[in-house]
């Protein structure tokens, strides 16, 4: 099988995906893959996508799957810019042993928490 050509995949993509928010089409130059694979044994492909609305600039994060002739996509509303995504797109989740130490830190905090997340 010939691999798939992602950016003509990305042009059709950009003719059916709207904003879940506001209804508008989103503009290709906004758009963004974070990340893709195919698989050309089983005729398969992911993309990972992450995009601006440019009317009500909410971001959106899409995962596309093709499956031989069928296409399945899963939009997320997110708060992340597209250089967050691709950032921690290869991070470690975070621990349950992290979340309990954070937990257990901010239940006896006693300050301005606002100020000590933005302390540099």
């Amino acid at each position: 099988m010939k691999p798939y050509d992602f950016k003509k995949v990305m042009q059709w993509l950009g003719h059916i995906l709207k904003c879940p928010i506001c209804g508008h089409k989103y503009n290709l130059g906004t758009t963004q893959v974070i990340e893709s694979r195919q698989d050309e044994v089983y005729q398969d492909a992911e993309i990972l996508i992450h995009s601006d609305c440019s009317k009500c600039k909410s971001s959106v994060m899409f995962n596309v799957e093709i499956r031989g002739p069928e296409v399945f996509s899963v939009g997320v509303v997110t708060d992340l810019t597209g250089s967050d995504s691709s950032k921690f797109r290869n991070r470690q989740p975070i621990s349950a042993d992290e979340v309990l130490s954070i937990h257990e830190t901010l239940k006896s905090f006693k300050g301005n928490l606002l100020e000590e997340l933005t302390k540099k």
